[in-house]
């Protein structure tokens, strides 16, 4: 088997696999919008529960402000003065406590200085000037609290309004029940819509891509897809089919001159064969009329080629594998050392072009001749739906990592190029494209070449 040297052409072109896990662009755009919109959301939560609370409190300070106020002016009608003092008239029978007495003695109330009396509304609270908290009427936190300095008859006084912040708590507990689970729920429905938006958007990328890997260099008429939204995805797809236009073009030429160049060099080529073989035979002439021949050989491979990259129409017919294979192995290049042998099961039909087929055949097997040892092996058979081709030898091989790359063109070894048996490095490449127009297969399997066709009726 032929060992293969990467040439310094062009070589094929494999894009990338998809995109997958964090390197994709849908999955970093649902991250990105997520994270954004969890952090405009933590912000403005923070933003409306501060300036909710500040409201409230504002609210209930406005409101114990009033309270004060209200009750001032009765405030300076009373008369402070040391407990125990009595009062302008006699308290009525059934003398009440001191608490109850600040409330319903007419016009007096008796206080130690710092110690506290209450009006008949609880909310407001009389003490001296000087008194020292407030807190265990009104707990902090609990209550707003506001005082007013009011003037009594016996001095300085403050009249202390409170409201209670209950249900300032109560609107904050409300609106924590509301944020807690609203913003994870609000933040899901942004990621599933970011996702779903994001993959429709990406959608005519991955057309665009599904069509580009499609193309080869049989098909280059094909375009991608140009989405309708005039936007800067159709704009790509819009400069790819430009490049895809220019590529066909240039392609195009390139094949015309490779089937002009070889059909102008054969009939070059057989006039100077011709005169070399009518030569006074030498051992100049004998290595001329080799050369000669291999340019021959070149030049039909050329044009072959040629041929099949332009996609010519494939004239098929119902054959028998087994039949062509054999005439076709017979005809081999012989090596007096080499043996080739057959193994054919007869009625392997299928359809085909004989003359095509007999090529793929014949490169094969003068592939396997080259480099087998002592023996060929050329096998047809029937399996299951498919008609099987072997052409095995007992050579040295290709090794693994080299295998997909003998049907480069011009691929061959250093060792392979020696003039007496080395070819140009096309035959492996011809029969596999002769595989593939007849919509079958070849690959190297460790021992040798084996392709496969579609049975007719299979």
């Amino acid at each position: 088997m032929i060992r293969p040297r990467m040439p310094a052409g062009l070589a094929s072109l494999r894009l990338p696999a998809p995109a997958t896990g964090l390197s994709s662009v849908r999955l970093r755009a649902t991250a990105a919008a997520t994270l954004v919109v969890a952090l405009a959301l933590g912000v403005a939560a923070l933003v409306l529960v501060v300036v909710l609370r500040s409201s409230l409190v504002s609210s209930a300070d406005a409101e114990a402000a009033k309270k004060a106020s209200e009750a001032a002016p009765y405030a300076k009608t009373l008369q402070m003065g040391p407990f125990g003092t009595e009062p302008t008239r006699a308290l009525p029978p059934g003398e009440m406590a001191p608490a109850e007495r600040l409330e319903k003695v007419n016009g007096q109330v008796y206080l130690v200085d710092g110690t506290v009396a209450r009006f008949v509304d609880k909310d407001v609270l009389l003490t001296g000037e000087k008194v020292a908290s407030t807190a265990e009427w009104a707990q902090p936190g609990e209550y707003a609290v506001a005082g007013v300095k009011v003037a009594t008859a016996a001095g300085p006084a403050m009249v202390w309004g409170r409201a209670s912040l209950e249900g300032a708590e109560q609107a904050l507990h409300t609106l924590y029940g509301m944020l807690l689970p609203g913003v994870p729920t609000l933040l899901a429905v942004v990621a599933g819509m970011t996702w779903f938006s994001v993959g429709r958007a990406l959608n005519p990328v991955a057309a665009i891509r599904a069509k580009v890997a499609d193309i080869t260099a049989r098909d280059l008429n094909q375009r991608v897809p140009v989405p309708r939204s005039k936007d800067e995805i159709a704009a790509l797809a819009t400069t790819v089919n430009g490049t895809l236009d220019r590529l066909e073009t240039a392609v195009e030429r390139h094949k015309r001159f490779v089937a002009d160049a070889a059909h102008e060099l054969r009939s070059p080529i057989a006039t100077l064969r011709a005169r070399l073989e009518l030569a006074e035979p030498s051992e100049l002439t004998k290595e001329a009329l080799a050369d000669v021949e291999r340019l021959q050989s070149l030049a039909a491979d050329l044009l072959l080629l040629a041929k099949l990259d332009a996609g010519e129409p494939l004239r098929a017919k119902e054959l028998d594998l087994g039949q062509v294979a054999a005439e076709a192995s017979l005809r081999a290049r012989r090596r007096p050392e080499v043996r080739v042998e057959l193994e054919v099961e007869p009625d392997v039909v299928m359809k085909g072009s004989s003359a095509h087929l007999d090529r793929l055949v014949t490169n094969l097997a003068d592939n396997a001749v080259r480099h087998a040892a002592s023996t060929v092996r050329v096998r047809v058979a029937a399996e299951a739906d498919r008609a099987v081709l072997e052409v095995r030898d007992d050579g040295p091989g290709i090794p693994p990592e080299q295998r997909e790359a003998v049907f480069d063109r011009f691929t061959r070894l250093d060792e392979a190029r020696a003039r007496d048996a080395g070819g140009a490095g096309l035959g492996l490449p011809i029969a596999r494209d002769i595989a593939l127009l007849h919509e079958g297969s070849l690959v190297y399997d460790g021992s040798g070449f084996v392709a496969r066709f579609p049975l007719h009726g299979g």
